[in-house]
């Protein structure tokens, strides 16, 4: 299986339990790997056949940006339904970095990592 990637994709969303984090908002980042079969688009220079990265990028910004959750657990769950929705994914990792989480102590980053398939 080829991968197609994204990394680093920043947008403000408003998830999270506590009214703070619903209210003012923070940054999320997100990374997805996609799995495709990425042979026939080469074969035919086809963008058709494959899965169009600018358009994922997008979709998954609209994702973090709109309707709040509470765990970042089903934010990379919304992620990976949008990108399986894909016809030429087959399989997708997503990670949701929460660098601005409300944790007392200091820390770099929280993150979420999901890995879900078509089968």
């Amino acid at each position: 299986m080829d991968r197609v990637a994204l990394h680093g994709l920043r947008a403000r969303g408003h998830h999270g339990v506590l009214p703070r984090e619903r209210e003012e908002g923070q940054t999320f980042v997100v990374d997805v790997d996609m799995g495709v079969d990425t042979r026939a688009a080469a074969t035919g220079d086809d963008l058709a056949r494959t899965v169009h990265y600018g358009v994922v990028a997008e979709e998954v910004a609209a994702v973090v940006s709109g309707e709040p959750v509470d765990l970042i657990e089903t934010l990379a769950q919304r992620i990976a339904d949008v990108c399986l929705a894909h016809e030429a994914v087959a399989e997708v990792r997503v990670v949701v970095h929460k660098p601005d989480a409300p944790v007392t102590v200091p820390f770099d980053d929280v993150t979420i990592t999901i890995q879900r398939s078509r089968a």
